[in-house]
């Protein structure tokens, strides 16, 4: 059975980013259905995986990670409106994988991801 998990870093503070909103899509051309909604515990990951089960299918997806309200209860002064206040990932998972892993490293003003295990 397939899963998929992500995490946080805070790369401006090298910490966990805690109690920020995820939110996965499934992308079918132009639409997008929201599949999970799930929040980053204090150790940036989410408690369960954001995706598994009979909902894992091979496909096109859309991680939003709601960042900009974490900053701001960091207290990072940032300009309305925000240069990151949502990121957004579109990614595809291939039939025959059983594990992605899609972390997510920000800082105010910047942020990179990879296909992590």
């Amino acid at each position: 059975m397939g899963r998929l998990t992500t995490h946080i870093l805070d790369a401006s503070k090298g910490l966990p980013g805690s109690d920020i909103k995820i939110e996965l899509y499934r992308v079918e051309g132009e639409h997008t259905t929201l599949i999970n909604t799930v929040y980053t515990n204090s150790d940036g990951r989410t408690d369960a995986p954001v995706l598994e089960g009979e909902d894992y299918v091979p496909g096109k997806y859309q991680l939003v990670f709601h960042t900009g309200p974490y900053m701001k209860r960091q207290g990072v002064e940032l300009l309305e409106p925000a240069f990151l206040d949502d990121v957004v990932i579109r990614f595809g998972l291939a039939e025959g994988q059983e594990h992605y892993h899609v972390p997510l490293l920000i800082s105010p003003y910047s942020y990179s991801t990879y296909r992590g295990s």
